[in-house]
């Protein structure tokens, strides 16, 4: 794990995963509504996310079932990415409360104008 800021998406499945196991299609809804439409994801890229996920050990399969003669896998957060979803977390937390710092600065010295 580097500490490199973790790259939208993988943000989204993770938090996705965090409340309880999923399959894919699950998640790509899940993230949708999170994000009220604005991050759609697209099955291909969601199943190659989730492969890597799982190499990088952050998350696991948690059961497979047959759903209509087809395979539905379900994934959940591991111990290691709860905590890499913590660490982000922590992090984007950290930076917004900077901006609103500033920007809550900024309108002071605008005499409180919401420009």
């Amino acid at each position: 794990m580097t500490n490199a800021p973790m790259r939208e998406p993988t943000f989204l499945v993770l938090t996705a995963l965090a409340e309880e196991p999923r399959h894919g299609y699950a998640v790509i809804e899940d993230v949708s509504a999170m994000t009220s439409g604005r991050v759609r994801l697209r099955a291909g890229t969601l199943y190659a996310a989730l492969d890597r996920l799982r190499e990088e050990g952050l998350i696991e399969v948690d059961r497979e079932e047959i759903v209509q003669s087809r395979l539905r896998r379900y994934y959940r957060l591991s111990a290691a990415g709860e905590r890499s979803l913590s660490i982000e977390t922590a992090r984007l937390r950290e930076q917004a409360a900077i901006a609103d710092r500033r920007l809550r600065a900024r309108r002071a010295d605008l005499g409180g104008a919401t420009a």
